[in-house]
C-alpha cells in the first residue's frame, strides 16, 4: 500500500496516480475522510481509556458515597470505551477497505494511456525474411508436433481446454532453459529458489493479486490456499514481518515454479497452442533493496532480461508500459515483446516491475537504518516463461524440413545439439 503520510501530505499526487491509471480519482477524498476519522477513533479511544485506568485507581481508594459514585462512572465508563472502540475499529477497517483499492503511485516518466499506448524505447535484432529464403514458416503448435515436442490433444483429455504436454524434445527444451536461466542468474549473483505454488492469503494480498487480479487467481478454499499465478508472490513474502540488516542488501532471488492463471477475459484469444495457457512454468528474478537503488535495479533486471533473449537469438522490443496498464502494485513497468514470425508482430515474453515500497509495506518487510527502520523496496522481473520462450524458439529457428536451429547459448543443454529433426 501506500504511504499514509504521503495521502495526508501530498493528496495531490495519489489523485494524478489514480487519474494515470484510469481509476477513481474520487476515493481519495474517501480516503483523507477515513483516515482522519480513523484517527479520531484512536485518540477517543486512547482518551477514553486512559481515563478508566485512572478512575480505576481512584476507585481503589475512595470509600462511601464517594466509592459508590465512581463505580457508576466506571460502568459507564465501560460503555463508552466499548463504543469507542468500535468506532475505532470499524473506522480503520474502512481506511483498510479504501487503501487496498489504490494503486501503487505512478513514477514520474511513465507514458500515459491504456494498454496499447505503451511506448517502444528499443528494438533488438532483425526478424528473419522467411519468403527471401523461399518458404513459409509454420506455426509453433505444427512445429512443435512435427518434432513430437507438444501434445495438446492429451493435454486438453487430462486436464481441459489451455492444458498440453511437453514431450520428448520439448521437455528437453524447458529443461534447457531452466539450466540456461539458472546458470545466468547465478552468473549475476542470484540466490537459486524453488519455493511453494501454494500460498497464504496474506501472501497474495500483500503482493497485489487478490485485488483487481482477483479474478484471474485460482483458490483452494477448503485450505484457504492459492496458486499462484507468480512465483514473484512467494519471493515477496518469503521475508514478511521481518526486519533486514541494511548490510545484507540487496538480497537476490531467482526463483523456478509452476504458474497458474485463469486467463479471466481471454475467451477467444490465443487459443491455439500454448501462448496463452492455465499453467506454465517460470524462472523469476526478484530483489529486496534499499528505496533509493530501486530504479537502477530496475534498469538492471531489464538488462538482464535483454541479455537472455539475446542469448537466444530472438528479435524483441522493449516497451515503457503506460500508466493504464500497470499492475496494482507496478509504480513502472518494461515489458519485452518478441518477434512472432506467424502473427507478424511482436508479443510479450517478459516483464520487470519496480513495487517501490509498496509490497514490502503490505507485507511488513523493513530494513534497520540509523533513524530506526522502513519499508524496503521490491522488484521482480520475469527470467524465462517456458512456454512463450518455446513458442520464439520454435518459430524464429525453424527451418524449411520443419527442423529447428538451437541457437549456440542453449547447445550446452541441450547434449551439444545444433538441430532439432523431425520425429520419426
Amino acid at each position: 500500500m501506500i504511504d499514509p503520510k504521503w495521502l495526508r501530505n501530498n493528496p495531490d499526487l495519489v489523485r494524478r496516480s489514480q487519474e494515470a491509471r484510469g481509476e477513481s480519482v474520487e476515493i481519495v477524498d474517501e480516503l483523507l475522510a477515513a483516515d482522519e476519522a480513523r484517527r479520531s477513533g484512536i485518540a477517543a479511544y486512547e482518551s477514553l481509556r486512559a481515563e478508566q485506568k485512572e478512575l480505576g485507581k481512584s476507585v481503589a481508594r475512595a470509600q462511601g458515597d464517594q466509592k459508590a459514585e465512581l463505580l457508576v462512572r466506571t460502568k459507564q465508563l465501560a460503555a463508552d470505551v466499548k463504543v469507542a472502540q468500535a468506532a475505532s475499529d470499524a473506522a480503520g477497517a474502512r481506511f483498510d477497505e479504501l487503501m487496498a483499492q489504490v494503486g501503487n503511485i505512478v513514477l514520474d516518466g511513465v507514458p500515459r494511456g491504456g494498454e496499447d499506448e505503451g511506448t517502444v524505447i528499443e528494438t533488438v535484432g532483425t526478424p528473419r525474411d522467411f519468403a527471401a529464403e523461399g518458404f513459409e514458416p509454420r506455426d509453433h503448435l505444427e512445429i512443435g508436433e512435427l518434432l513430437g515436442a507438444i501434445d495438446m490433444e492429451r493435454g486438453t483429455k487430462i486436464s481441459g481446454s489451455r492444458f498440453y504436454v511437453l514431450t520428448g524434445v520439448g521437455a528437453q527444451l524447458e529443461f534447457a532453459l531452466l539450466n540456461l536461466a539458472m546458470a545466468k542468474a547465478d552468473e549475476w549473483g542470484f540466490t537459486q529458489m524453488i519455493p511453494p505454488a501454494l500460498v497464504k492469503p496474506s501472501a497474495m494480498a500483500g503482493t497485489g493479486f487478490l485485488g483487481q487480479a482477483a479474478q484471474d487467481v485460482y483458490h483452494l478454499p477448503d485450505d484457504d490456499l492459492y496458486l499462484v499465478g507468480t512465483s514473484e508472490v512467494a519471493l515477496a513474502a518469503y521475508h514478511s514481518d521481518e526486519i533486514l540488516e541494511a548490510d545484507t542488501l540487496p538480497r537476490q532471488y531467482a526463483a523456478f515454479s509452476p504458474c497458474f492463471r485463469r486467463e479471466a477475459g481471454s475467451h477467444g484469444r490465443d487459443t491455439r497452442g500454448i501462448f496463452r495457457v492455465h499453467w506454465f512454468d517460470k524462472v523469476e528474478m526478484f530483489v529486496h533493496c534499499r528505496p533509493e537503488d530501486a530504479e537502477e535495479w530496475h534498469q538492471k533486471l531489464l538488462a538482464f532480461e535483454k541479455e537472455f533473449i539475446t542469448a537466444l537469438e530472438i528479435p524483441f522490443q522493449v516497451l515503457d508500459v503506460a500508466s493504464g496498464d500497470l499492475g496494482l502494485s507496478a509504480a513502472r513497468k518494461y515489458d519485452c515483446y518478441a518477434w512472432l514470425p506467424t502473427q507478424q508482430r511482436y508479443r510479450e515474453i517478459t516483464s520487470t516491475s519496480n513495487c517501490t515500497q509498496f509490497q514490502a509495506r503490505r507485507l511488513g518487510i523493513r530494513y534497520r537504518t540509523d533513524n530506526g527502520t522502513e519499508p524496503v523496496a521490491t522488484l521482480n522481473g520475469t527470467l524465462s516463461a517456458m512456454t512463450r520462450m518455446i513458442i520464439m524458439l520454435l518459430e524464429n529457428h525453424q527451418q524449411a524440413d520443419g527442423s529447428v536451429r538451437v541457437p549456440e547459448a542453449l547447445r550446452p543443454y541441450l547434449g551439444g545439439r545444433e538441430i532439432l529433426t523431425v520425429a520419426a
